[in-house]
């Protein structure tokens, strides 16, 4: 006898489940440690349209000033970033953008060079492409395509907390999510081109990568939002 299931379903219909789920909360210390303990890889979904984060940052305020983001490829942040590409590790990260964009996607826009720089790699999406693939609006990265760190936000977009999944069917809802936003998504740099043609329709061109790639998105239940918790220490750009 066979079983002619999806994936999905056979995952969440006969694969591991916890009897009682517990949120599983990490602090940034723990969180920059993923990037070291990982194998092979490391990618970023973000989908927010400001980071609190960022408007804290004096680079934001010398990019609100000059239109140029300052950055420090010797900061903490991009010292480890930089380590783990050197060990031959992917590092990546798809930015969502609304049209037009907000000056906080603009800044992230323009501090893309300071991402690359330490060997990621960046790329764009248009919402509206992102809406059309069906992916959710979560900021979360994926390590080694089994463990996910889903970053919460309050409605004034500063992070209230990292919580970790290592379910399997959730796992995989998370890296079908990466699969279609990377299909989809363009390099930062060609990205930058289109926003900076300003008389150009606001439907903009759609990726060449081939005809369009959605996500079931209902095919795995979505995660249980995890408790409340005390504000954490900003996160870095």
């Amino acid at each position: 006898m066979t079983l002619d299931l999806p994936v999905n379903e056979l995952l969440v219909n006969h694969g591991p489940k916890e009897v009682t789920r517990v949120p599983h909360l990490i602090d940034l210390e723990e969180f920059g440690r993923l990037f070291e303990t990982s194998e092979h890889s490391a990618w970023h979904l973000e989908t927010r349209r400001g980071y609190a984060s960022d408007r804290e940052d004096p680079s934001y305020a010398a990019f609100i000033a000059t239109g140029t983001a300052a950055w420090d490829t010797d900061n903490a942040w991009c010292t480890n970033i930089r380590r783990q590409t050197s060990l031959g590790k992917y590092v990546g990260r798809v930015r969502v953008v609304d049209d037009p964009p907000t000056t906080g996607q603009l800044f992230l826009l323009d501090y893309a060079k300071c991402n690359a720089a330490t060997g990621e790699d960046v790329r764009n999406l248009w919402r509206a492409e992102a809406m059309r693939a069906r992916l959710p609006g979560e900021d979360f990265w994926i390590f080694d395509s089994r463990l996910v760190a889903v970053l919460d936000f309050d409605d004034d977009d500063t992070l209230l907390g990292i919580e970790v999944i290592t379910e399997p069917a959730q796992v995989l809802r998370y890296c079908q999510v990466r699969d279609a936003a990377m299909h989809h998504a363009i390099a930062y740099d060609e990205f930058a081109a289109q926003v900076a043609r300003t008389d150009e329709p606001a439907v903009r061109t759609p990726s060449p990568a081939g005809p369009l790639l959605t996500v079931d998105v209902a095919a795995v239940p979505p995660r249980t939002p995890p408790p409340p918790r005390p504000p954490t220490p900003p996160l870095p750009t």
